[in-house]
């Protein structure tokens, strides 16, 4: 539930905005004061909204807004007062408040001015988290990562920014390994410098050594002229080798040497080139595992798994889901010119009851389907119907959603299979009616079956047996007698 803060000295208005709030399905904070007001929002950094008033005692609302933007604090802010002036309304907006109305307000003009007020800095978040990670300045504060799940990553991500160790990150599709690596990138000694990523699983086989470490021209059919790879690319800042265990075997080994010896040797050329590239790789899939099974060189694993980070599924930080949603929410509906301000608390319930298998990509997938899909101002449950889909079964999926694609399950990385392969065809039963060698059986040997079923299934009861084959006791007798099977049974059923 997103924070409101209220900052009013008189103790009616205090109550009546924070209750207000509240109704609107928002979690009021209030405070008396402009400097309790700063205190709250230095200490938590997650509120949402201010809603301040510009006369108060010991700082006024100016004083506050002055204050915020000094210290950088770039939560949104809708002034209230009861004194409304030309002057002041400049002067606030020029402070940057984001809304401005007079004492007193209709509820429905509140809600409607908090709500954008959140949209508004969400898309500006948004904006600056793009700047900073097309800048190289990346930092934790970017990232959506409130959840406890986070608080370990986020802490060896400082760590590994101090230094340039090499960095493993493991984790599912989907969870933000790349992003994690931008931090280490923007908070070190490397900001600002370049960040290469490369998808090795996405490179073909033929061209993973051209890509990574540059050719010569003539060095194959096609080579016109000279080409630097990624490592030159990434000359005094960082690549991300994102799948780093899709490299073929071939190209470990080079790979390992540009790590070791800090040089690389582009196809066709005579001649080693120094670079000074940090290393940061990444994979979904537990690279102890490809060493031991021969897929990857252990000497590389070695080399590379100096200091792992283990990256959580989004299943495991579902205290974030709400600040993501958001976040997408606001990027997606700006990208899409549409007025959507928010998500219906059924609707973010729905998106917490589902494992996410894709994790925040395919949140983010799924958010942008459900803009697109958008009629009103909120998001509903209905335009998550792949969700609803999923939820409901594979019946009302065939029925709600046609030829949607419902994920299977998600698959811890420790568990993740090394490749695909295709299911072999279950063997086929041998048909009853035919012998071992594919003949079909005497039609004597198939009755005498039948007698024999027909027995066992209604235990002995002969009476029961006839009337279930067909036929009359006294024929059922005869055939026992024909087939061996007398003996014992007449009496017993007499």
């Amino acid at each position: 539930m997103t924070r409101v803060l209220v900052v009013d000295d008189d103790p009616v208005q205090l109550r009546l905005t924070a209750e207000v709030a509240n109704r609107a399905g928002f979690k009021p904070i209030t405070a008396t004061g402009g400097e309790q007001a700063l205190s709250i929002l230095r200490e938590d950094r997650q509120v949402g909204a201010m809603i301040l008033d510009l006369v108060m005692p010991d700082l006024d609302g100016m004083g506050v807004l002055e204050a915020m933007r000094k210290e950088g604090l770039t939560t949104p802010v809708i002034i209230q007062t009861a004194n409304a002036s030309l002057e002041t309304v400049i002067s606030a907006m020029r402070q940057g408040a984001a809304d401005y109305f007079v004492k007193p307000v209709a509820p429905e003009r509140l809600i409607v001015s908090l709500r954008n007020a959140m949209k508004l800095d969400a898309l500006e978040t948004a904006i600056r988290a793009e700047h900073a990670r097309k800048s190289g300045t990346f930092s934790r504060s970017d990232m959506i990562a409130a959840a406890p799940a986070m608080a370990r990553v986020l802490t060896l991500c400082s760590k590994a920014a101090k230094s340039a160790i090499p960095v493993l990150i493991e984790g599912e599709t989907g969870v933000g390994k790349e992003l994690v690596a931008r931090i280490i990138q923007g908070t070190g000694d490397r900001a600002g410098k370049p960040f290469v990523a490369v998808n090795c699983g996405a490179i073909p086989p033929s061209l993973v050594e051209s890509v990574l470490f540059g050719h010569k021209k003539g060095a194959f059919t096609g080579a016109h002229a000279d080409q630097q790879g990624k490592f030159a690319e990434a000359h005094g800042g960082t690549l991300f080798l994102d799948e780093v265990g899709e490299l073929p075997l071939e190209t470990q080994v080079k790979l390992l040497r540009a790590l070791q010896e800090g040089e690389i040797e582009p196809v066709g050329s005579t001649r080693h080139e120094k670079v000074n590239v940090r290393v940061i790789s990444a994979t979904n899939r537990r690279l102890l595992n490809l060493a031991k099974s021969g897929e990857f060189r252990e000497d590389l694993f070695y080399r590379l798994n100096v200091f792992p980070i283990y990256v959580p599924p989004l299943r495991e930080r579902m205290d974030d889901l709400a600040d993501l949603v958001a976040h997408f929410i606001a990027r997606f509906s700006a990208e899409a010119g549409k007025r959507v301000l928010g998500i219906t608390p059924a609707a973010t319930e729905l998106l917490k009851s589902y494992d996410w298998p894709g994790n925040i990509r395919q949140l983010e997938n799924a958010v942008y389907r459900a803009i697109v899909l958008a009629d009103g101002a909120f998001l509903e449950t209905q335009d998550f119907p792949q969700i609803v889909a999923h939820a409901a079964g594979r019946e009302e999926a065939l029925r709600t959603v046609q030829l949607a694609t419902v994920l299977k399950a998600p698959i811890h990385i420790d568990a993740a299979p090394a490749r695909l392969r295709p299911d072999l065809p279950a063997p086929k039963q041998r048909d009853r009616f035919l012998d071992d060698g594919g003949e079909l059986h005497a039609l004597a040997d198939i009755e005498r079956a039948a007698i024999e079923f027909a027995i066992a299934h209604h235990a002995g009861r002969m009476s029961r047996v006839a009337r279930a084959l067909g036929i009359g006791r006294s024929t059922l007798y005869r055939k026992l007698h024909e087939y061996g099977l007398a003996e014992g049974l007449i009496s017993d059923a007499a």
